[in-house]
């Protein structure tokens, strides 16, 4: 039964061309265009793969894209029967209603779930392998993997670079502040002989006219800027990790088992797949963005409710904030931030809520619908 409704679905020739495309052929064609630029002109145009781009594609592209595609299978496969006269036919065969249901998950996860793995394989390898040999941080050329102490060391070797190009915010509870303005503030950058744009500081009252530093104190000051930045260099990387891979597929994946699960049990309650279509488009793409950005007073915990949340709140950390609102998800505070509060705990069951309701809802309308 379960082989039946795979070949019912996989024959539908336009359907899956339109999933492939957008699953495959999206971020191919992005990275391809990216690998053949930096072939013809490197200066002009950076490497096709890293860090920055796989986290890019991961939860701006793949994310969105992967819960649309899934959504739009699953509403096919529950209201496949109806809309071409089949459902009778299938009563008719005394096989059970619910039987027939279920089938329909297995099948269409089997295609959903190997069309998102080839697509996001499809970035990984390009982001591993066409990732830049060098770490670009805040403008300098930084080895990558440095150690605390070796950020330190590299830092009192290329003082003027990172006194001039390092970004670093000082206020009072920054460990030798001041110490740190006394050269910032009096070391020429910009148009002067550093060359560099100056570093924007907070500046405490009357740090300024003092005479120039020495080199002694320039190359102490690169170190403590370094030391202060180390926190920023070690989330910037230069390709994604194996286990940020690992986490971030499973996530996009459960992503799309979401999507094709509530997309079976919509389409099979109203009976068509047009609406049902667009209801999941208008849910991943601006119902949740909104819902889960802004609080809105009384409906706090309907909000808490929405799938979209839930799965913003499991984000693999190193990946930027699916909907906006922070460089980092996974719970760390600059992303989930401007979440709507929610525990992991109720994330994850507000995820399994929505996977056993619909397909409740979606099991329940089909075995009650009148052939």
């Amino acid at each position: 039964m379960i082989a039946t409704r795979f070949m019912e679905l996989r024959r539908r020739r336009g359907l899956m061309i339109a999933l492939v495309l957008v699953t495959i052929g999206i971020p191919t064609i992005y990275l391809a265009v990216r690998l053949l630029l930096h072939a013809v002109a490197p200066n002009s145009y950076g490497p096709a793969g890293g860090y920055d781009v796989y986290t890019t594609l991961v939860a701006g592209i793949m994310y969105v894209f992967g819960f649309i595609v899934a959504a739009t299978l699953g509403c096919t496969a529950g209201s496949i029967d109806l809309t071409e006269g089949m459902f009778r036919h299938l009563v008719v065969t005394g096989r059970s209603r619910l039987a027939l249901y279920l089938a329909r998950i297995p099948a269409g996860l089997a295609i959903v779930v190997s069309l998102v793995a080839v697509g996001f394989t499809v970035v990984c390898a390009v982001c591993v392998f066409a990732a830049p040999t060098q770490n670009d941080f805040n403008g300098v050329i930084v080895p990558a993997g440095l150690s605390r102490a070796g950020l330190e060391s590299w830092a009192a070797d290329h003082a003027d670079e990172v006194v001039c190009n390092f970004g670093i915010d000082i206020g009072p509870s920054t460990p030798d502040g001041s110490a740190i303005t006394a050269v910032v503030n009096n070391v020429p950058c910009g148009s002067g002989p550093g060359g560099g744009p100056a570093t924007v500081v907070q500046q405490p009252p009357g740090s300024h006219g003092q005479p120039q530093p020495s080199q002694a104190q320039i190359t102490e000051a690169a170190r403590l800027i370094a030391q202060v930045d180390y926190a920023g260099y070690t989330s910037h990387f230069v390709s994604p990790s194996v286990s940020l891979m690992i986490r971030s597929g499973l996530w996009i994946e459960l992503e799309a088992t979401i999507g094709f699960v509530v997309g079976l049990g919509l389409g099979s309650l109203l009976g068509q797949r047009t609406v049902a279509v667009i209801l999941m488009i208008v849910l991943e793409l601006i119902l949740t963005p909104i819902l889960s950005l802004h609080e809105v007073p009384h409906l706090l915990n309907l909000q808490r409710g929405v799938v979209g949340l839930a799965m913003a709140h499991i984000e693999p950390a190193g990946l930027p904030l699916a909907f906006g609102g922070g460089p980092r998800g996974g719970g760390a505070p600059p992303g989930a931030s401007l979440l709507l509060p929610e525990t992991r705990t109720v994330a994850v069951c507000v995820i399994v809520a929505w996977l056993v309701g619909w397909t409740v809802i979606g099991a329940w309308r089909m075995m009650t619908r009148d052939a």
